[in-house]
C-alpha cells in the first residue's frame, strides 16, 4: 500500500511539474517603440492602425501584456513564474506623439508600458512631450518611468573621440544625471535602462551596474531570457514596416538572433 501510495504521490508532483513548467515561458518579448502617427512618418514611427492591430492580435490570441518590472523580477529569479505567454511593451524617447496618439490606445487596451525617456528633451523640444504630460500618463497608472540616459548619446562614437578619463566622465554623467532627473520629475524609483541606438560596450554596462541600474535593455531581434547579461537584454523594435507575419514571430519568440551593435 505505501508503495502505491508512494507512486500516486511522485506521479502527481511529476505531473504538477510539467504543468507548472507549461505555464512558465522560457523565453519573454520585450517590444519597443518610438513614434506614434496615423499616418507614417519616418523610419521610427509605427501607424495608430498598425498598433492597435497589434494590440488587438495580441488580445485576440490569448497574450498578456505584463509591466516590465515584473518581467524583471521573473528574469532575475525573483519571482517564480508570470503568465504563459508574457510580452512587454516599452516606447523610447519620450516624443509628443505618445501622448496625443498612443495614449487612447494604451487606455482602451488597458495595458501597462515602460517608457524610457532621456530628460534633456523633455519641456524644451516640440516633438517631446512635457514634464506635465509625463505625469498625466503616469496617474493612469498604465505608465511607468525608466531612464533612456540623459542626452541619448551614441556611446561608441563618443569613445572614439574623448580621452578614457573624459569618456568615463561623459558615461558617468549621462547615467547619474538621467536617473537623478528622472526620479525626482517622476517620484519614482529609477532602477531600467535602455540603450540609445542599442548601443553598448563593456565600459558601459559596467558604469550601469555601479550607477544603481539593476537591468539594462539594448536592440536585438530575439526575446529575453534568464540566460542574457542583465545590462544587455534584448528588445525587438516595431516598424510600420514590419508584417504582421512577423509581428506574430515575434510575440511568439520564432525570430532568428541578431544584435545592433
Amino acid at each position: 500500500m505505501r508503495c502505491i501510495l508512494f507512486s500516486l504521490v511522485t506521479f502527481a508532483l511529476i505531473i504538477c511539474s510539467s504543468i507548472a513548467s507549461a505555464a512558465t515561458p522560457r523565453y519573454i518579448p520585450i517590444f519597443v517603440y518610438h513614434n506614434f502617427e496615423p499616418i507614417k512618418k519616418g523610419s521610427m514611427t509605427i501607424s495608430t492602425k498598425k498598433f492597435e492591430e497589434q494590440l488587438q492580435w495580441l488580445k485576440t490570441n490569448g497574450y498578456t501584456v505584463i509591466p516590465l518590472k515584473e518581467a524583471v523580477a521573473y528574469l532575475q529569479g525573483k519571482i517564480a513564474s508570470v503568465p504563459a505567454k508574457s510580452v512587454v511593451i516599452t516606447i523610447d524617447d519620450g516624443r509628443i506623439t505618445v501622448f496625443t496618439h498612443a495614449l487612447p490606445i494604451v487606455k482602451r487596451y488597458n495595458i501597462p508600458v515602460t517608457l524610457f525617456i532621456y530628460p534633456s528633451i523633455i519641456s524644451r523640444e516640440p516633438y517631446a512631450m512635457t514634464w506635465g504630460q509625463l505625469k498625466e500618463l503616469q496617474q493612469t497608472r498604465l505608465f511607468n518611468i525608466q531612464s533612456h540616459t540623459f542626452s541619448h548619446p551614441n556611446f561608441k562614437q563618443e569613445k572614439r573621440h574623448l580621452s578614457a578619463e573624459k569618456y568615463t566622465q561623459f558615461v558617468n554623467f549621462e547615467l547619474n544625471h538621467s536617473k537623478k532627473i528622472l526620479a525626482e520629475k517622476a517620484g519614482t524609483p529609477v532602477t531600467l535602462l535602455a540603450w540609445p541606438f542599442g548601443i553598448y560596450n563593456d565600459d558601459v554596462e559596467r558604469a550601469a551596474a555601479k550607477s544603481g541600474y539593476e537591468m539594462a535593455f539594448s536592440i536585438a531581434y530575439r526575446c529575453a531570457t534568464k540566460s542574457d547579461r542583465a545590462m544587455a537584454v534584448p528588445r525587438y523594435m516595431l516598424l510600420e514596416t514590419q508584417s504582421m507575419k512577423l509581428f506574430t514571430m515575434m510575440a511568439a519568440c520564432r525570430m532568428q538572433p541578431t544584435k545592433y551593435k
